[in-house]
């Protein structure tokens, strides 16, 4: 294991983004969630010092770039740079193509892609300064697959396997490492209200025939993050039953 090492995770306060704050935790790391949902992040707090651990909690609009900027850079300083970035946020706006307003496009690519661009060219200098890095870029098959009705969600997930392999050609020799995690249909608060009938067609392409949870999204996470991924970069690891294969 490196020197302990400040990890920032974006989308912290519930589901995927929770997970993988614990599982971060579990490293032995400094762990800074940030969130727009002060509740939530509240809710965090709890779970964590329940679980025995402390985390930073930041409650930050992604897509304020003064604000996210102000809020990493006065991390960075803190901790003497930024080791780990997690950038988990995301947002849907589904509708069909026809159908789909500006607003709704640019929304998502404005939460999902932009915001992501914004944390990591902010958080690399430390890392490139410091010869560490580890960004890990959560995507989803939708980005790989395409997904009707989700257009704007699958190209803001497209785009970020794009960004993260271009970003690990560039920092590659600095010992900083990109890559993405691709989650399928994996159980959160808002798949859980789905219909029945929904949950099973999704599990009929599914290979394993069933959903992921969150903590095998965590789990890949603290794998990239931790030494033994140190010669994996620019990669897409699927989390997802086999589904986008």
């Amino acid at each position: 294991m490196s020197e302990k090492k400040l990890a920032v995770v974006t989308g912290a306060a519930r589901g995927i983004g929770r997970a993988i704050v614990l599982e971060l935790l579990k490293q032995d790391r400094i762990v800074a969630g940030l969130d727009i949902n002060a509740e939530q992040l509240g809710e965090l707090e709890d779970v964590v010092q329940k679980a025995g651990f402390t985390v930073i909690t930041k409650c930050v609009d992604i897509t304020d770039t003064d604000q996210l900027t102000e809020t990493l850079e006065s991390l960075a300083s803190d901790y003497g740079g930024i080791g780990i970035l997690v950038n988990n946020a995301g947002i849907t706006r589904d509708k069909l193509m026809m159908q789909m307003k500006e607003e709704d496009f640019d929304s998502v690519i404005n939460v999902n892609l932009r915001a992501a661009f914004i944390a990591t060219a902010i958080a690399v200098r430390s890392m490139v300064r410091n010869k560490f890095g580890r960004i890990i870029n959560l995507s989803s098959v939708a980005g790989i697959m395409g997904q009707a009705g989700s257009s704007n969600y699958a190209a803001s997930k497209a785009g970020l396997i794009g960004m993260t392999k271009s970003i690990a050609r560039e920092v590659g020799k600095k010992n900083v490492t990109a890559n993405c995690i691709a989650p399928g249909f994996i159980m959160t608060e808002m798949t859980e209200v789905l219909p029945d009938a929904v949950k099973n067609a999704a599990k009929q392409i599914i290979p394993v025939r069933r959903f992921g949870h969150v903590e095998d999204v965590a789990g890949a996470v603290a794998f990239l993050a931790g030494d033994q991924a140190g010669y994996i970069t620019g990669q897409v690891l699927s989390v997802d039953g086999g589904m986008a294969m």
